[in-house]
């Protein structure tokens, strides 16, 4: 039976709203392609070890992070990669909480002493780290049906509440960088890399009573804010005398290697979240600049507009969705050719360091199709059309 225009237009209408994994697996076989998996592949090759450590091979001390965990931990979730996923968190758990993974909050810095010994570097707390875990433990959870590992997410969130969560005065709550504990006014840091809008609109679900839709909220504000000239800082600062936000202390009005974080989660945004065209029009800059076919700086004076530098091409990675949400082909093209200019080098190219490696994953994937965020945050991989990882001959 053939459907009326009309119909079949609203049909696909609704198709396309759905998660791809939502979709049948006939529909899969017979209209959508396989879904490459290498740069998952390469990258775990690389820096995930038999223990599950994620190892930054171009730190002095070949040291390991919080963040890293975490994010390794998402793709591996990303990419039904269950053994993966056990020992990175078996690794995270036993080395950076003590084995205390529901009781404390991971040390963001581990790797060698200066007497040669392995062990925390640091112990403060990495409040970006801390929601990723959470999110992630979470949506294993409800995806594999899993319920010790939710069990998990919902403590380490708890936890993160409890702990890093504060009431700025002028402002509310918000999300600090570290524990409260070290933490004090009248001027309080904030990281706006660290709050990821998909991340807060999924813990509102999860956890109703909690900050999170009040963090949001103020995460939405910050941004605008802080972006005069359209591009995110890498840090900011509230200030109570103020009631304001203001430029950090220590790392006044720069825009970079954090700062690159903001424009690939607002890229990433479900279409029916309410905050994204606001988010997607206060961080101007780098659509401004590349469709004048200028290149992207390294770094950025978020108040002058002034650039240095060239962009790593872990920063095109990182645009990617950034450039999609917004129909711009030009530039996204662009930046895909910068990408396999730099990966097919001849002769081979040295590695990637591990944070450039990390926001072209997250880029290239969300492009391909590999996961989507809902639009409550939820996390949509599609784990039917992933391809199997080519093996050498």
């Amino acid at each position: 039976m053939t459907l009326p225009k009309e119909s079949r237009r609203r049909y696909l209408t609704a198709l396309a709203l759905l998660p791809v994994s939502a979709l049948p697996d006939a529909m899969h076989a017979a209209t959508l392609p396989c879904l490459p998996t290498d740069d998952w592949t390469r990258f775990a090759e690389r820096h995930l070890q038999r223990d599950g450590r994620i190892i930054d091979f171009d730190a002095p001390e070949q040291h390991s992070t919080s963040e890293g965990q975490s994010y390794a931990l998402f793709f591996a979730l990303v990419h039904n990669d269950r053994p993966a996923f056990d020992r990175i968190l078996q690794w995270t758990a036993a080395n950076l909480a003590d084995g205390q993974l529901a009781e404390r909050l991971p040390a963001w810095h581990w790797g060698r002493k200066p007497d040669g010994r392995w062990g925390v570097l640091d112990a403060t707390p990495a409040s970006d780290a801390d929601l990723w875990i959470a999110y992630t433990l979470i949506e294993a959870g409800r995806l594999w049906n899993h319920a010790a590992y939710r069990a998990l997410g919902r403590s380490v969130l708890a936890n993160a509440a409890r702990e890093e969560v504060a009431t700025l005065p002028g402002l509310g709550l918000m999300l600090l960088p570290w524990p409260r504990a070290i933490a004090s006014g009248p001027l309080w840091r904030l990281n706006p890399s660290y709050l990821p809008l998909q991340l807060l609109r999924r813990f509102q679900q999860e956890d109703p009573p909690g900050p999170w839709d009040e963090i949001a909220r103020h995460t939405q504000r910050m941004t605008e804010a802080t972006a005069p000239r359209g591009f995110a800082p890498d840090w900011c600062a509230w200030s109570e005398k103020d009631r304001a936000f203001v430029p950090d202390p220590e790392k006044p009005t720069v825009g970079s290697y954090d700062a690159i974080r903001v424009y690939l989660w607002a890229g990433m945004l479900h279409a029916q979240e309410p905050a994204r065209a606001a988010l997607l029009h206060a961080l101007g800059g780098p659509r401004a600049l590349l469709l004048k076919k200028a290149a992207l700086p390294e770094y950025v004076d978020t108040d002058t507009g002034a650039m240095r530098g060239a962009a790593p091409v872990g920063f095109a990675g990182a645009l990617l969705p950034y450039l999609q949400a917004q129909d711009l082909q030009a530039p996204l093209d662009v930046q895909l050719a910068r990408i396999r200019e730099r990966m097919a080098g001849t002769p081979a190219p040295a590695p990637l360091p591990y944070y450039e490696r990390m926001l072209l994953l997250f880029g290239q994937a969300w492009l391909d199709g590999r996961y989507a965020f809902g639009r409550n945050g939820e996390l949509q991989p599609d784990w039917r059309r992933l391809c199997a990882p080519r093996r050498p001959a």
